[in-house]
């Protein structure tokens, strides 16, 4: 792999010259003089570019993707990164960002990497206690009343440490541990 002085000895594109202002670094793009270079995709083999067509031929599978390995191939026909911003209907950065992704991580920067969203309330365990309790009837647990309603089911919940804090209504709504479960009689609690 090459390296070039103009960008802080990190390595550069196969295309770039060593020692020659302007050449284009390999993850950041920036001169020593503060300029940014002209963002280009590294070179790829025969088999990436195979590869990128294919993606983009497909047309099934994630909009993500497609949109990432068309930015891809648009650039190495050598298109600038304002001609791709254009066509692609998106900003100069985002069109960097994806070829800096792509130099660094290959492949794998064309997949999107979705977050899990908001982590689990309760533990699993918590869980099956909750579903436990419900299932029971209240006097079993020494209660003077036949059946759970949502607000009493969350005091006894809460008053026995099974859960340091929940609302009658996270007992109710979707992805509660309550959800779809009856008892012999019908629903597991009432909600008033």
């Amino acid at each position: 792999m090459r390296h070039c002085r103009s960008c802080l000895r990190l390595p550069c594109f196969g295309r770039a010259r060593p020692g020659v202002p302007g050449s284009l670094c390999w993850l950041t793009g920036v001169t020593l003089a503060g300029m940014a270079g002209r963002v280009r995709v590294r070179e790829i083999s025969d088999d990436e570019g195979n590869r990128l067509k294919r993606i983009v031929r497909r047309g099934s599978g994630s909009v993500v993707t497609w949109r990432r390995a068309q930015m891809v191939l648009w650039s190495a026909q050598g298109m600038s990164v304002a001609q791709i911003a254009g066509l692609a209907f998106t900003s100069e950065d985002r069109v960097r960002d994806v070829l800096h992704n792509f130099n660094a991580d290959g492949f794998d920067s064309l997949y999107p990497r979705y977050a899990g969203g908001r982590p689990p309330v309760f533990t699993l365990a918590q869980r099956r206690e909750i579903k436990k309790i419900a299932k029971s009837r209240p006097a079993g647990h020494g209660l003077p009343f036949s059946r759970w309603s949502l607000a009493k089911l969350a005091d006894f919940l809460v008053a026995e440490g099974v859960v340091d804090d929940i609302s009658h209504e996270g007992l109710r709504l979707r992805g509660s541990p309550l959800r779809g479960q009856e008892g012999p009689g019908g629903p597991l609690v009432r909600h008033r």
